[in-house]
């Protein structure tokens, strides 16, 4: 909805992505003050319509539209964000269906990188509801130690001096820098920000970082990638289940 300059990068993206692995797509863009009840009426036509495996709804939404009855709207097994609260509801539990796309793009590189989350330390900084808190599942699924924690915590460096694996997805540009990091640990961008200059920065200060890192993502052409590629492994999923 309306004209948010990065979420039109974010639908191309993926439009382009679907028609890279021949995935039928529709776009539905709507204007800013289209009404609550005007978009729930659409998510219900999609909900019914068999050629449609999977719907998502790109946030931000504007002000006077209610972004949870939004995600309550979608049919659970459409929800290839996996916002829906019987997604999450599954993610707590282990038995997932979907994923949320970014938190699913950043176990990708750790599962395959040395270490992997088993029995090692990871430390998410974040606690948002679409990356923070599910990141924190998906590593304790994997027999990760972990701990969150975010902006206002206390002796974070501390904290994060102690990950093999750490995750930064708090938001604030250059957050995480080098003297907050193991040496050797496996460093994982989230953020995404972009800054006076207009060049776009993570939440780690990626020239200090990466002299004492063992592995970390750039930002961009790190984390937001891997993001795209779940969204699309998501979407075959919901194809499968909705077969």
């Amino acid at each position: 909805m309306g004209d948010d300059p990065a979420s039109r990068v974010y639908v191309n993206n993926k439009k382009k992505a679907c028609e890279e692995l021949g995935i039928y797509s529709e776009e539905y863009a709507l204007a800013a003050d289209t009404s609550e009840d005007e978009l729930l009426e659409l998510i219900d036509k999609l909900n019914g319509k068999k050629e449609i495996s999977g719907i998502l709804v790109q946030l931000p939404l504007p002000q006077h539209i209610s972004e949870q009855n939004v995600i309550n709207a979608i049919n659970p097994k459409k929800d290839v964000d996996a916002f829906h609260p019987v997604n999450v509801g599954k993610i707590m539990t282990g038995n997932f269906d979907f994923v949320p796309c970014t938190p699913a793009g950043v176990m990708a590189p750790i599962t395959q990188s040395r270490p992997a989350p088993r029995g090692k330390d990871c430390v998410v900084v974040g606690r948002s509801n679409i990356v923070g808190k599910p990141q924190a599942m998906l590593l304790l699924h994997q027999n990760g130690t972990v701990t969150i924690c975010h902006s206002r915590t206390k002796d974070l460096a501390e904290k994060t001096k102690k990950a093999d694996i750490l995750v930064a997805a708090v938001g604030i540009p250059n957050f995480i820098t080098g003297d907050m990091i193991k040496e050797g640990a496996v460093v994982i961008d989230v953020g995404i920000n972009r800054l006076a200059d207009k060049k776009l920065v993570g939440d780690v200060d990626f020239e200090s970082a990466q002299t004492v890192a063992g592995a970390i993502t750039p930002v961009p052409g790190g984390v937001g990638p891997m993001t795209i590629a779940m969204l699309m492994k998501n979407t075959i999923k919901a194809a499968e289940i909705n077969r």
